[in-house]
């Protein structure tokens, strides 16, 4: 007798709305961690000055710059309007995507390190919105 084949991330998917449905129809925001990076430029932008205001869990503001000479995908990282930096090349394209597609996607502070390297200092979780 041959086992029935599951579509693992149909299924996940699946889950997911019905959850996201549930919540919704008791007023809930339901998040997704979809991606958890460090934060590109904090050295060079405002992040050193503001670093003992913030605190873990902040909201983040991410604002798409598709005209940046330098990276069409780039998401600017921003907190209380300040620029902390970017979201990291290697890691900005799906959430470029999402954002070009009007998804609602969140950031939060995750980390703050004390360390020497600045990639280290800042990590960001980014969520997306159902």
């Amino acid at each position: 007798m041959r086992s029935p084949l599951i579509d693992v991330p149909r299924l996940c998917a699946a889950i997911v709305l019905a959850l996201a449905a549930q919540a919704n129809a008791v007023g809930q925001e339901v998040r997704i961690l979809v991606q958890s990076s460090p934060l590109a430029g904090f050295r060079y932008y405002a992040g050193e000055t503001l670093w003992q205001e913030m605190k873990v869990g902040d909201e983040l503001a991410l604002v798409r710059e598709p005209d940046n000479a330098h990276d069409a995908n780039a998401v600017r990282v921003q907190w209380r309007g300040h620029k902390l930096g970017y979201l990291p090349r290697a890691e900005n394209r799906a959430v470029a995507a999402e954002m070009d597609r009007g998804a609602a996607v969140v950031a939060r502070i995750a980390a703050l390190l004390q360390d020497r390297n600045p990639w280290k200092r800042l990590r960001v979780d980014i969520y997306v919105v159902l």
